[in-house]
């Protein structure tokens, strides 16, 4: 019966694959010189947000602009950064300028990667016209914040083509993790022949017009389908490319990725693609196949602090500290978090001891909070407070959801709805502040806690509460020139503390990294970042 069930699940799982377009090691499938094509299939949830490395603001996007560009550096396996475009790098004594010297490598198509290619790419992001979300991460630069606000000109930007091997970048000030930020997608390059050829290159990922420099070719694209991607026999590094093709399906589902990876359908299940179903944790946990490791990230709730409602700071205190994080964690999550106790996660150095800004399911003092902000909103009973909950489609996020719904109407009283939305329209509504409270993750960019930090500096761009504090920017300006560590880190504590004595968001656990994987592939974990490079996988018969 038992080979029967399997056999079944097979055929089941045969009709399915066909619909989505899986990929799979068949004889047919060689490569040029005939060896046997080793592919990686993996799913994702939903079609990526952005093909543009500067519109991209997610983990989705950047799992595949990762795989199709390249910066100044990369980053290797285990998230250090390492070589990328740049050959070689000088940085000045005062260690504000770096002098770029560029290899000699390839876009997709055949034309050469040139320093124009950064410029131009940088200089489109901080453009406000194009309207990026990420953009503050190149304010660095020295002129690039004025330009991105429209107080000053491109001209401006300290970005220098000497010529077309060698890139002059200049800071405002030292930025000891600037070399991880070459790394990251907002500082990719883009082909700026054809991308001023063409400005809507990126809305036709499949188009002649999509080239990459990076260690993959974006071949296909079927929006809710599938994407493939094949080795780029043009990436300078391409022999230490070990995968000849990968799958990429958009299964919705968490149920339903884990049936195809159960069945050998799919190699890998975790980030930055996808996340197990809660349900199977327990069975990867017993036999031994799931690996765990902290990741720096922190899931949370984010609130509207222009909504009516929500724009009391009592009420926003109440929902906050009702919530039973280590219930959530060893009943629901099963991942082995830790409960969030404030906004940077506890990997980042200088911040590891738990801040304890808050007491998770306080419900006395939660009560109290909410009694002041009924009286302040001139309610008369938590019955008559309604708030929607949102979050992006995601039988995980669903779960943790429902429980905090539940938590709230039980131990608060308050009418507590949920709606849930596909991840690119979600991610519409929270720019949009159409929105009360919603579910939100940030996993780090680099390995520094003002990444962090840093998107509530402003309103806008990745801060879509609309709060803002003029004490909390002061001290990350501070933050920005200050050259001692320790009061450096200070800064960074004293801005926290300030954030979360104001509950614009309620931080609800920090992630780990939870991953599961056929046994025939190889050097596939996720860093510290939660990033997996497709360019250091294999694929072991």
């Amino acid at each position: 019966m038992k080979k029967l069930g399997t056999l079944l699940l097979l055929l089941v799982s045969g009709i399915v694959l066909a619909a989505c377009n899986f990929g799979g090691g068949g004889d047919s499938d060689t490569t040029e010189d005939g060896e046997a094509m080793k592919e990686l299939n993996v799913s994702i949830t939903s079609d990526p947000p952005a093909f543009h490395p500067a519109l991209a603001t997610d983990t989705t996007s950047g799992a595949i602009l990762a795989s199709a560009f390249e910066g100044l550096t990369r980053l290797d396996a285990k998230g250090e950064p390492t070589e990328g475009m740049a050959e070689k790098v000088e940085v000045s004594e005062d260690g504000k300028t770096y002098t770029y010297t560029l290899r000699d490598a390839k876009w997709s198509n055949g034309d050469p990667v040139i320093a124009q290619d950064f410029e131009f790419a940088w200089k489109w992001a901080l453009d406000p016209e194009n309207a990026a979300d990420y953009a503050y991460q190149l304010y660095y630069i020295v002129g690039a914040e004025e330009y991105n606000n429209g107080e000053g000109s491109a001209d401006d930007v300290g970005v220098k083509v000497i010529d077309e091997k060698t890139l002059e970048v200049t800071l405002v000030n030292p930025t000891p993790f600037f070399d991880e930020l070459t790394a990251f997608y907002t500082y990719f390059p883009v082909n700026s022949k054809l991308a001023e050829e063409n400005p809507d290159w990126y809305k036709d990922p499949s188009g002649e017009d999509f080239v990459g420099n990076g260690p993959f070719n974006l071949d296909e694209f079927a929006s809710a389908d599938h994407i493939t991607l094949s080795k780029n026999d043009n990436y300078w590094d391409k022999d230490n490319v070990a995968l000849d093709k990968v799958n990429i399906s958009m299964i919705e589902s968490e149920a339903t990725a884990l049936k195809e990876y159960q069945a050998g359908n799919l190699d890998y299940l975790g980030a930055p693609f996808n996340t197990i179903d809660l349900n199977a944790l327990d069975g990867f946990k017993e036999d031994g196949t799931l690996n765990v490791s902290d990741q720096a990230g922190t899931y949370m709730i984010v609130f509207n602090t222009k909504d009516e409602i929500l724009g009391n700071k009592n009420i926003r205190e109440a929902l906050t500290i009702a919530i039973d994080r280590q219930g959530l964690i060893d009943n629901v999550t099963k991942g082995e978090q830790k409960p969030g106790s404030g906004l940077v996660p506890l990997t980042m150095t200088g911040f590891e001891e738990p801040a304890d800004y808050f007491k998770s399911n306080d419900i006395e003092a939660a009560k109290a909070a909410l009694e002041k902000g009924l009286t302040e909103l001139g309610l008369d009973s938590p019955a008559d407070l309604k708030i929607k909950l949102s979050y992006n489609t995601s039988e995980a996020h669903a779960a943790i959801m429902q429980f905090v719904q539940q938590g709230w109407s039980k131990n608060l009283g308050i009418d507590v709805s949920l709606d849930n939305s596909e991840w690119q329209v979600y991610l519409e509504q929270l720019d949009a502040g159409e929105y009360q409270a919603g579910r939100y993750g940030w996993i780090g960019d680099f390995n520094d806690p003002i990444n962090f930090l840093e998107i509530y500096k402003r309103d806008g761009g990745n801060n879509q509460t609309g709060w803002t504090n003029e004490e909390y920017t002061n001290l990350l300006n501070q933050v920005a020139t200050e050259t001692d560590e320790a009061a450096r880190t200070q800064y960074m504590k004293d801005a926290e503390e300030i954030l979360m004595s104001e509950f614009p968001i309620s931080p609800i656990y920090f992630y780990t990294n939870l991953s599961v994987k056929q046994d025939s592939v190889k050097n596939m974990e996720a860093d510290p970042m939660g990033n997996v490079q497709l360019k250091y996988v294999d694929v072991e018969e």
